[in-house]
């Protein structure tokens, strides 16, 4: 059978539904991941990441909806894994045996020339110098890396990895952050759960973020801020009559008193210009003035702690920076 056109789409998940008797674990979940993102896929634990992955892998069966990786459905054949691999939930090895003979027997059941690119997958993940050393004494962040670097066997145009982070020290969260960069370098379509947001923030151009199974959020990290807006701190020498200017003002909402300061958002530039003005001529001097940019936690937490009926109705919401 000819290989796939590399431009075909990744992931193609449409109304993706998992049900365990009563428990509604994944719910009616729609997902693109287009070549050559690094995509992450977010939610607090237990709403329906894993679960997700192990229907894209063809692992478990959905209880309705459909998964194309590349075009292909992993329940119908397993040829609509070829270029996709990964793991879900922490990768498994012999502890007495040494790295490279664990990639010789993963090497051994696929068809093809996969043990010949076990030095190579070695080298990538930086595990060359340790590859005789028995996995047993291996570090967590260790293992997770041998993890890849057994998924790279298959030469994957698609690597999808469960809290590939998750139990790293701050060393081996920065090396995983580092070969994440580098395998998305080599032109891999990566798609990485996690609950880990300051690593998502930093690795991937565009998310998914999912409540109790449903995905309340999808699209780039840029189009998520510009719907949150740009909030601002305000200081002055008279705080009462700034917050009294500041609710006055065309073009400025959300006005909050805080323990120190004010914050408010904006329509534009120009309204924040005008609200200057208005400060001076009222008396309120400004301290300070600067910009807040909601961060990807802050996001996250709107949309997976606020109330169930504003995921209901739509998955892209309006949020408001406080």
């Amino acid at each position: 059978m000819p290989r796939l056109m590399p431009q075909t789409t990744p992931i193609e998940v449409r109304g993706l539904v998992k049900r365990y008797g009563e428990l509604l674990a994944v719910d009616n979940v729609d997902l693109t991941v287009e070549a050559g993102d690094v995509f992450g896929y977010l939610g607090p634990n237990g709403a329906g990441k894993t679960t997700s992955l192990r229907m894209m892998l063809g692992l478990i069966r959905p209880s309705a909806g459909s998964v194309r990786l590349f075009g292909r459905d992993p329940q119908l054949s397993v040829s609509a894994l070829e270029g996709v691999a990964g793991f879900v939930e922490a990768p498994s090895f012999y502890p007495y045996m040494n790295g490279r003979r664990n990639l010789e027997l993963f090497a051994a059941l696929d068809a093809g020339d996969s043990a010949a690119r076990i030095d190579e997958s070695l080298e990538i993940v930086g595990l060359a110098d340790r590859a005789k050393d028995k996995v047993g004494g291996y570090s967590h962040g260790m293992r997770q890396r041998l993890g890849i670097a057994a998924a790279l066997l298959r030469q994957p145009r698609l690597l999808l990895l469960d809290e590939p982070a998750t139990g790293l020290d701050p060393g081996g969260m920065r090396d995983m952050r580092d070969l994440i960069r580098e395998l998305s370098a080599r032109g891999m379509t990566v798609l990485l759960s996690s609950h880990l947001l300051a690593e998502v923030e930093e690795l991937c151009n565009r998310v998914a973020i999912v409540r109790r199974g449903r995905v309340a959020y999808q699209g780039s990290l840029a189009d998520l801020r510009q719907q949150a807006g740009e909030g601002y701190r305000l200081r002055t020498t008279d705080e009462a009559r700034a917050r009294a200017v500041a609710v006055a003002q065309a073009g400025i909402t959300e006005v909050v008193a805080g323990e120190n300061a004010t914050t408010f958002s904006a329509r534009d530039e120009a309204a924040v210009s005008a609200l200057s003005l208005a400060l001076a001529e009222a008396g309120a001097l400004i301290v300070e003035m600067s910009p807040r940019h909601a961060t990807l936690e802050d996001l996250f937490f709107r949309l997976t702690e606020g109330e169930e009926s504003a995921l209901a109705s739509e998955t892209r919401p309006k949020l408001r920076v406080a």
